[in-house]
């Protein structure tokens, strides 16, 4: 790669040292390391979770070294509420969290973060690239919304996809992040964002292992995210005219309540997409998965060349889920299965259970608990998580009975065969439909796993229904507890003045 380039990078890491003491070969032998790895905007269209054409040849192997969730759920279909709620094992009713650009502290000034647990007990943090809510590409090669309490050492990597932002395709021109936009770059893997992030994760991984220092290393790659860029010869592998677009039914959107209509087709300039142009959306998201597949694989081969996977717990996973046409719509921001599912591996070396897929319910704010556990610590006694330890141990296990996202007013849960919703119900804000019965939604995954018939309003309905909404009724009640301990700063808002 350039040299000049990979010399601003490392300029651009900012090493701090470490507030509570230096850490000992003793400690880096009794606790293991963790390698934190995850992808931004990453659905679970990969090979080990049975999608038929995109290539992730690494992921898939990484998956067969330890255990893949196969019904794991992010908190809120954004990056910023979930990566605050993850990072804190909290909900985002808890961390007061709900959009983007909103800094931790401004809402918890004495949370500890995951990272933060680990920091106190003689671990160095590190962090490259996106851990916290960044705006992409903006704040590519910056600290973004980044949380400085959470890391000793941090690096902010920039490459060409953000020096030839230029050449991107946007539907929106001059629009990037929150835009259906692509490019097949010009030069190699190591140019790119995410290919300096793999590299500096071998450098940082490579002091490790020769000081015998225990970690946590965190690598937050930016892709899938858009803009989708990639080198070319990732966009070579998806021919647009192999893609198949996703079909919604004419008068599809009826079906649904008004809340649920408006997160589908809130970006006008994504809705009813021409089919050439669809198919060459989603070949350009698949091209950037692969791409980032390669990265994945790189920190982790560089893993096991080091000698430290045989004590280091690795997590794989990505923000929250992600539409390609799904439902008619693109991108994230809804409680469909699309938007809230996520990809989740977990490899624990003390835990032989390899290439074992579970069926288990699981959490984004389960990581922290797990995550303590698995390491020996004993993390914060306000943390709205459970540990899915016992899912690593026998996959039968059932941690939880139901799994919680939100969006906007509407809460959903997701049990072993049905995802419920409910909309404008739970919240002080007026409710999206004066008519509560509409503003339901209930999905049969044995009969209707694409969730594009909603039973909610049926007369069959009725008494699954009721039990549905009182389980709910409970896990939001549980989401919107105060944290015990914590500060919670609510930021008022701002009154418009008055007319003269």
């Amino acid at each position: 790669m350039n040299m000049k380039l990979l010399l601003t990078v490392l300029a651009i890491g900012t090493l701090c040292l470490a507030t509570y003491g230096p850490t000992s070969n003793t400690l880096a032998a009794s606790k293991p390391n963790v390698l934190f790895i995850i992808c931004d905007d990453l659905n679970c269209d990969l090979g080990s979770y049975g999608h038929p054409m995109v290539k992730s040849p690494h992921i898939d192997k990484l998956a067969q070294r330890g255990v893949r969730f196969e019904n794991a759920y992010c908190q809120y279909p954004l990056c910023g509420p979930s990566r605050a709620s993850f990072m804190t094992g909290l909900y985002p009713d808890q961390t007061l969290i709900h959009r983007n650009a909103i800094k931790l502290r401004e809402r918890l000034p004495e949370v500890l973060s995951m990272s933060q647990m680990f920091r106190r007990n003689g671990y160095t943090a590190t962090r490259i690239g996106k851990m916290y809510h960044y705006n992409v590409p903006a704040d590519i090669g910056n600290d973004g919304h980044d949380d400085p309490a959470s890391w000793d050492q941090k690096f902010n990597p920039i490459g060409k996809d953000k020096t030839d932002e230029s050449k991107v395709f946007s539907l929106r021109k001059g629009s990037y992040g929150g835009t259906l936009s692509w490019l097949a770059a010009d030069g190699t893997d190591k140019q790119q964002t995410d290919g300096i992030a793999s590299t500096l994760a071998i450098k940082v991984l490579e002091k490790h292992a020769q000081e015998k220092s225990p970690f946590f290393l965190a690598v937050g790659f930016y892709r899938p995210h858009t803009p989708y860029v990639a080198p070319k010869n990732y966009f070579n592998m998806y021919p647009p005219s192999n893609i198949k677009v996703p079909k919604t039914p004419k008068g599809y959107l009826d079906t649904l309540p008004k809340a649920a209509q408006l997160s589908v087709t809130r970006k006008k300039e994504q809705v009813n997409l021409k089919d050439d142009l669809a198919r060459k959306v989603i070949a350009a998201y698949y091209a950037s998965i692969t791409f980032v597949d390669a990265q994945v694989g790189i920190v982790v081969d560089a893993l096991d060349r080091l000698g430290l996977a045989d004590n280091t717990v690795i997590v794989f996973t990505s923000d929250h889920g992600y539409h390609m046409g799904e439902h008619g719509h693109w991108q994230k921001t809804t409680l469909f299965e699309n938007a809230a599912h996520v990809p989740l591996i977990i490899a624990a070396p003390k835990i032989k259970s390899t290439g074992k897929p579970t069926k288990a319910l699981a959490e984004m704010i389960d990581f922290y608990p797990t995550l303590a556990e698995l390491c020996n610590l004993k993390p914060p006694a306000n943390l709205s998580g459970v540990s899915l330890v016992p899912a690593l141990k026998d996959q039968s296990a059932a941690p939880r009975e139901a799994a919680l996202t939100q969006y906007s007013n509407g809460y959903s849960i997701k049990t072993p065969r049905y995802r419920f919703t409910a909309w404008g119900q739970h919240t002080n804000k007026k409710q999206s439909d004066k008519n509560t019965t509409t503003a339901l939604e209930l999905y049969d995954h044995i009969t209707d796993p694409q969730e594009m018939n909603n039973l909610a309003n049926k007369p069959e309905s009725a008494k699954l229904v009721k039990e549905l909404a009182t389980l709910l009724n409970q896990r939001v009640k549980h989401a919107q507890s105060k944290p015990a301990g914590l500060k919670q700063v609510v930021k008022p808002t701002r009154k418009k003045p008055r007319k003269k």
